[in-house]
């Protein structure tokens, strides 16, 4: 999957010492940029219809429980609502003061919580999937008093992903994925299923939320393993 391609349409990553504003329109950029590549490839895999088309277009808002809810990767039906969705969020900037990545983990975490619990409760059914991208810096910037970033982000996310039935916790993910990216070259990235220390390809984060969608729909669809198949 073409992910370094989205690293590089996402370019030029701003300085750790820049704005506030510049590193916010960066992640907006990396973020849009991934969900193309990430709809793209879904589509490659049977989801026809996936959300954002390539030429651009940003995330979709569905009504939630308890509100409206933007997501940025998705597939909905008439019929069925909300099917798949794909949250995705990055940290790619370290804190000034403290020059580590950990600041704004856990408001990112509560980003993750309200978006499945909203979307859940009006769409039990919908298969939904996190995928947090990190700077390279924040697998870096542990200490002997601390674990690193994303050491942490396996740790608390762990409790999160895997939701396997539709009366799980509704604030659960049916998967959780974690991207660590490199912006300088050369561009480069590694995938981990969260809880995981060897890397996967990110097609393996993909095929499991198909599997999932097969299993909620399956008067509607087949999985076989690399593919999601309509039901005709």
């Amino acid at each position: 999957m073409p992910i370094n391609d989205a690293i590089r349409a996402a370019a030029p990553r701003p300085g750790d010492h820049t704005s506030r504003p510049e590193k916010k329109n960066y992640a907006e950029r990396l973020s849009n940029e991934v969900a193309k590549v990430v709809a793209l490839r879904l589509r490659d895999l049977g989801v026809a219809e996936c959300q954002p088309g390539f030429e651009g277009g940003k995330e979709r808002q569905f009504a939630g429980g308890i509100g409206a809810k933007k997501v940025d990767v998705s597939f909905a039906t008439e019929t069925a609502g909300l099917v798949l969705g794909i949250s995705i969020k990055s940290i790619s900037f370290p804190d000034p003061r403290t020059k580590n990545y950990s600041k704004n983990l856990t408001n990112r975490r509560g980003d993750l919580l309200a978006e499945a619990t909203t979307l859940h409760q009006r769409f039990p059914y919908a298969v939904l999937g996190g995928l947090f991208l990190f700077d390279i810096g924040a697998s870096l910037d542990g200490t002997d008093r601390r674990p690193g970033t994303v050491t942490r982000a396996h740790e608390i996310f762990e409790a999160f992903t895997n939701r396997d039935s539709r009366s799980n916790a509704v604030e659960k993910y049916e998967h959780i994925g974690i991207v660590v990216y490199k912006a300088s070259d050369p561009i480069g990235y590694e995938y981990f299923d969260v809880g995981a220390a060897a890397p996967s390809s990110l097609d393996s984060f993909l095929l499991h939320l198909l599997e999932r969608v097969a299993e909620r729909n399956s008067d509607h669809y087949r999985f076989d393993g690399k593919k999601l198949e309509q039901i005709r």
